[in-house]
């Protein structure tokens, strides 16, 4: 009797605290998905898109790539390396095995002999394309932000000539010039991205309003072990943003998580061992013969082309730069023979 009398009070007793946690949040469920996952093993493709065999204007590497699908055809924009100049290069296409066959054009938008590692995106707002990119200015204390714009992406000749977005000049916000720009929309503003090469990303806005002009508010963004090329997007069907970051060196992406454009970057894949895309969890294709051991200047495939620069996180694929790095031995950074590939997360990577 007496201990069913005690059972009967342990029981009353656990139901009384049980009421009285109620109210209390629950506990978090472990097995939950994350909101991004980082790919395991990459494959990469053989080379897409090299320097093309010409007599006028040779190619010795191709960079930097940015890239949409509209109108059934890929879309590619990258830094064409030229004797005594850097440029952009467009070409179009509707399957990417095609991509190195495809016509190329050097973009008639600027007189300066340095204008490269582009943007594109179509700005819904001004029912226009944009690109952006960084643009060499004699006298200016910091390369332009500059800008073109069309209204139709399939035309290389239709670009208007280079504008700034930031000129570089004693008004100029930047606390550093900084490279490789990026801007990313969200409902009520737009975002201005850059780096510094010293482990620093840096953050502008404006109105969305006011677009491509009043970008200020200079704010350090990210503090970290990171170099530049730094590209950010929004992740369909979550509420978080993903920016990747290459590092120095043997390069390599790494990869941090926000909650907001303006908020504060947490670090998901940022080291060497464990980075978002190197040579750590890459691998050729099956078929393709080892080409790369850099994984640089990568751009992802967006889930469309606007302003929001939003990216499918269950359908991730890279387009990026890559060349062996022994090949850099006694060369200058200029002189890297750099070509485009695309990398798609394994299906068997734990094989």
């Amino acid at each position: 009797m007496r201990y069913l009398i005690n059972c009967t009070l342990l029981i009353l007793i656990g139901s009384i605290a049980h009421a009285g946690r109620a109210a209390e949040p629950a506990a978090p469920d472990r097995s939950a998905p994350p909101a991004f996952a980082v790919p395991v093993m990459w494959d990469y493709s053989a080379p897409l898109i090299a320097p093309e065999p010409r007599e006028q204007d040779p190619s010795r590497a191709q960079k930097d790539p940015t890239v949409v699908f509209h109108g059934g055809k890929w879309h590619v924009f990258m830094t064409v390396k030229l004797p005594g100049r850097s440029a952009i290069e467009y070409c179009s296409f509707e399957r990417w095995e095609d991509a190195d066959s495809s016509p190329r054009t050097i973009l008639k938008i600027s007189q300066s002999n340095y204008y490269c590692a582009p943007q594109v995106f179509y700005f819904a707002p001004h029912e226009k394309w944009y690109l952006v990119y960084q643009m060499a200015v004699p006298g200016a204390k910091y390369m332009w932000v500059a800008y073109s714009t069309t209204s139709t992406i399939s035309d290389p000749d239709s670009w208007t000539p280079a504008k700034p977005i930031l000129d570089g000049g004693e008004n100029d916000p930047r606390q550093a010039g900084g490279l490789d720009y990026w801007i990313i929309c969200d409902d009520q503003r737009a975002y201005l991205f850059l780096t510094s090469l010293n482990g620093k990303m840096w953050r502008l806005w404006t109105n969305l309003a006011d677009f491509p002009n009043g970008f200020d508010h200079c704010q350090l963004a990210l503090e970290a072990n990171i170099f530049e090329a730094s590209h950010t997007y929004r992740l369909k069907g979550t509420d978080k943003y993903l920016t990747i970051i290459e590092e120095n060196g043997r390069r390599y992406y790494k990869a941090y998580l926000a909650d907001r454009l303006d908020g504060p970057w947490t670090p998901v894949a940022d080291t060497a061992e464990k980075p978002f895309a190197g040579w750590k969890n890459v691998r050729p294709a099956p078929g393709v013969e080892p080409w790369t051991d850099n994984i640089s200047h990568g751009e992802l495939l967006r889930d469309g082309y606007d302003q929001t620069l939003t990216v499918d996180p269950d359908n991730l694929r890279l387009i990026f730069q890559g060349m062996w790095d022994k090949h850099k031995a006694g060369m200058a950074y200029g002189q890297f023979q750099w070509r485009i590939g695309m990398l798609t997360p394994t299906v068997d990577a734990g094989d």
